[in-house]
């Protein structure tokens, strides 16, 4: 394990160009066709559940089946899937591993007939208490955050999938408004854009998005010039996204419960606040335990989905694909309690909400013209349940 020193920037800014120029209609259009697809859910292991979960929706009529165990593992919270689509890789959401004060991230090959998981090798993640991940497009390279330890780290990734131990660990540093909370650096997400030239890892702690430069090659992220965006004191930044024509992005804040949107300049790794929201609806006071948890844009380019925690909803906005600003459209029941991730399957036709208190994920219909959500009355009993992945089954 090292820590991160320059690198150069191998991989091009026409990539982000190229994806701006495709419009929604044409993205629609050429929406994946699958008939089944695998849905991955990750866990807390309290009490009762064991690990990875694993169910078969059915992409024409949204019925999921009954879920298995996938793999055991401890706290596998939050899940990425490898480009080859042989592999998965978890974060374990501890703070000792192998007798060190990090966290964990495990591999995991894929069966091809069966969906069940392999073991593949377990690696520290550069800090106490991951809770994201990601894979970059080629495949060699997984980075992760660490919410206790207010850190970042990349782990190379060999050709059979397993992970190699942290080649670059970024320890952030201060705090923020909040003193219970923002008491210190707390890294919530991690993100890459379309051209993968820059990584973006929202801390709640410091009330920042921290943007780094990240070389694919080398598994290295040095920090941006500019080096960070900021958000409200005390609104706290937890999960980011891109809107698919790569212009803009979005966070949602945690303790603040809003979402900000930012035109993004691809070119400098730059972001600029164009609005903020609540993800409340109007009149709604903020209560003891609320807060916010995960925010995606639809496949088309024309929703944003945002859930909130104790609300138990899923907030709904429409997103001016010209300026980026958002509309509110509305609120969904998440028909749980404690709505964590939730998953926009690749087709863009359901969406699966994980209620962690209620043991629950609930699959609903999007109306692709209105963007609002109807329960199908499809339902999966899963222990404590936090993150959604998709994966298109053998065949489809």
């Amino acid at each position: 394990m090292r820590p991160c020193a320059v690198g150069g920037v191998l991989l091009a800014a026409v990539a982000a160009a190229r994806l701006a120029s495709v419009s929604a209609a044409e993205r629609q259009e050429a929406k994946p066709k699958m008939n089944t697809l695998r849905v991955y859910i990750g866990t807390y292991t309290w009490k009762v559940s064991k690990g990875i979960y694993l169910m078969q929706l059915d992409a024409a009529t949204g019925k999921l089946s009954e879920p298995e165990l996938a793999a055991e593992a401890t706290n596998p919270t939050f899940l990425a899937l490898h480009p080859s689509r042989r592999f998965l890789y978890a974060v374990g959401e501890i703070g000792n591993f192998a007798g060190r004060k990090t966290g964990a991230v495990s591999a995991w090959a894929i069966i091809p007939e069966t969906g069940k998981l392999k073991g593949i090798n377990q690696q520290p993640s550069g800090g106490p208490g991951p809770c994201h991940l990601v894979v970059d497009r080629a495949g060699r390279n997984l980075l992760v955050a660490n919410y206790s330890g207010g850190s970042v780290a990349v782990l190379p990734i060999a050709d059979d999938g397993s992970l190699k131990e942290p080649y670059c660990v970024i320890q952030h540093q201060g705090k923020g408004a909040n003193p219970k909370r923002q008491e210190a650096p707390h890294a919530h997400s991690i993100n890459l854009d379309a051209a993968e030239r820059f990584a973006f890892a929202a801390d709640l702690g410091l009330d920042k998005l921290l943007v780094y430069r990240f070389d694919a090659a080398q598994g290295k992220l040095t920090p941006n010039d500019p080096p960070a965006a900021s958000v409200a004191p005390g609104a706290g930044p937890r999960h980011f996204t891109f809107h698919p024509n790569g212009r803009f992005a979005y966070v949602i804040n945690e303790m603040g419960m809003t979402v900000t949107a930012f035109a993004y300049d691809a070119e400098r790794g730059a972001l600029r606040e164009i609005q903020t929201l609540s993800t409340l609806p109007a009149g709604q006071a903020i209560e003891p335990n609320f807060s916010t948890a995960e925010v995606q844009v639809h496949p088309s380019g024309r929703f944003l989905y945002g859930s909130n925690r104790g609300h138990n909803t899923i907030a709904i906005f429409g997103v001016d694909a010209e300026t980026g600003r958002l509309t509110p459209i509305g609120h969904e029941s998440t028909q749980g309690k404690m709505p964590r991730n939730f998953g926009i399957d690749p087709t863009g036709a359901w969406l699966l909400a994980a209620n962690q208190d209620t043991h629950s994920v609930i699959v609903f219909r999007i109306d692709p013209q209105t963007g609002k959500l109807s329960a199908t009355g499809a339902k999966a009993e899963v222990p404590y349940p936090v993150c959604v992945k998709f994966v298109p089954a053998s065949g489809s």
